[in-house]
């Protein structure tokens, strides 16, 4: 082990209202907390960002052993060997009071028709920390509503507390600088850069979930539902090879709505990142935020037989025994298929059913391709797991379907019906809507991601689960299972 690793690894002894801890040499008081589960409040502090020191609700006292104590804010304030920090004395709970009285001086007390409310950090604080009514009585200062900082995002300035979290993020982390403060005191407002483009940051919606309070507001979400109407479920991204880690929030059982459409019960909410530091960290791209357009559109939910409706039992059974009779059948293989149906995929057909991987989805015009935080270039999630097991599609199609094939099975989208040789056979499997269904000898509606657990391989080699949301209609299958039904 190198003298550096061993440096990096210097422990520190220290307390937090006499709780013994320990702290990694050069860790400020804030992190070393968070790391022994002690949590102190913040407003303006992130792991992930610089430190301005702006907020001060987390002031600390530092206990001396001669002379009066000192205080700090923790998010600035590195851990000495023997440091005893009070985090709930007399004097910093009123600190503490104090600041939240005066972040709290001009913010309005909308929170019934706030979309932060329910996770509103000062929400939060107000009642943990201050629970007092202003003493202020001079009319509070107001400032712009509404005011659009993109297409995007919506911001209400009297809300805002000037963490300048959102500012520090276009700064650092997506590098747009899109943003930043003009004025100074209870006048500052946060504004968007005159030489940069809010709109082109294509990582924008991280601002809303960093923002402590209600101030930054999504456009599409705004006013939609409340926070404890819904739940999470862990799921990935798979707008592209990266998979990142995602949260897809939709209505909670109990609050399921019975007078209004009743699809709003089985609808993507929002989005937000779920942290995974070995594949997306805390953030994501504003195309996870938008995986409810991919998602919600246009299902196929009603097998057929060369356009006719059938049963879906019917529909199994006659592809299966076509897929028996073929004699040099070919497979093109969905690069969104999961772990789980990839698997289930080869040990039904193995080799006698040949199998080429293709793009389900490639780039939309004007996206981007590649950047230098998450995204990357090629547009499927699990294409790294499907190319283990079959090669890729060549770019002349013809090379993997001759023109004495004959049966194509067709599993996902992005597959031409033109590349399929005159006089074969077709079986597709798809969960979406395309006029080339009909087309098909035989197609089967197939559950989507929101609709099953499973796992995707990243472009990394990291495997993250996702877990479904929504239940499968019936007459819909799950591929894994119609894969054994398939090649029995």
């Amino acid at each position: 082990m190198s003298e550096v690793t061993v440096a990096a690894r210097k422990m520190l002894d220290f307390s937090i209202d006499g709780v013994p801890m320990q702290a990694e040499d050069g860790q400020t008081v804030i992190q070393a907390a968070r790391a022994n589960g002690v949590d102190i409040p913040h407003f303006c502090w992130h792991p992930e960002l610089s430190v301005p020191g702006n907020c001060r609700i987390c002031m600390v006292e530092i206990e001396q052993d001669a002379g009066d104590p000192w205080f700090d804010i923790a998010c600035n304030m590195p851990v000495t060997a023997g440091m005893r920090v009070l985090l709930n004395s007399e004097k910093i709970v009123s600190l503490r009071k104090d600041t939240m009285q005066f972040i709290t001086l001009n913010h309005p007390v909308d929170c019934g028709i706030c979309n932060k409310s329910g996770e509103c950090m000062l929400q939060d604080y107000h009642y943990e920390h201050n629970g007092a009514a202003s003493k202020s009585r001079d009319p509070k200062t107001h400032a712009t509503k509404f005011f659009p900082l993109s297409d995007r995002i919506m911001l209400d300035n009297e809300r805002c507390i000037m963490c300048t979290l959102c500012v520090r993020f276009t700064n650092e982390v997506s590098g747009s600088k899109a943003l930043g403060a003009v004025n100074r005191g209870d006048h500052a407002l946060i504004r968007p850069a005159e030489d940069a483009d809010f709109n082109l940051d294509v990582y924008s919606d991280n601002v809303i979930d960093l923002c402590p309070v209600g101030a930054l507001l999504s456009t599409t979400l705004l006013d939609h539902a409340r926070v404890w109407y819904l739940e999470q479920t862990p799921s990935v991204c798979p707008g592209c090879e990266r998979g990142c880690s995602i949260d897809v929030w939709h209505r909670r059982h109990e609050w399921k709505l019975n007078a209004l459409d009743p699809r709003l019960n089985t609808a993507i909410d929002r989005i937000t990142p779920r942290e995974n530091p070995a594949v997306n960290g805390l953030w994501v791209c504003n195309k996870a935020r938008d995986l409810a357009q991919l998602f919600e559109r246009p299902r196929a939910e009603q097998a057929m037989q060369r356009g006719a409706p059938v049963e879906l039992a019917t529909a199994v059974r006659l592809a299966a025994q076509l897929i028996a009779a073929a004699t040099r059948p070919v497979a093109i293989v969905s690069s969104w298929g999961s772990n789980e149906e990839l698997a289930a995929f080869h040990a039904a057909f193995g080799t006698r059913v040949p199998g080429f991987v293709k793009a389900d989805h490639r780039p939309l015009p004007g996206e981007v391709l590649e950047d230098h935080l998450l995204i990357k270039p090629d547009k499927n999630p699990n294409r790294k797991a499907a190319l283990a097991l079959y090669p890729a599609l060549p770019a002349q199609v013809s090379e993997a379907l001759p023109p004495d094939t004959d049966l194509v099975l067709v599993w996902g989208e992005g597959f031409d019906q033109a590349h399929i040789p005159a006089g074969a056979t077709v079986i597709r499997l798809d969960g979406f809507a395309h006029a080339d269904h009909a087309q098909a000898d035989v197609f089967i509606p197939i559950s989507i991601q929101t609709e099953r657990d499973g796992h995707y391989t990243n472009v990394a080699g990291v495997v993250t689960a996702f877990a479904a949301c929504f239940p499968v209609k019936p007459g819909i299958a799950h591929a894994a299972a119609l894969f054994a039904e398939l090649g029995a």
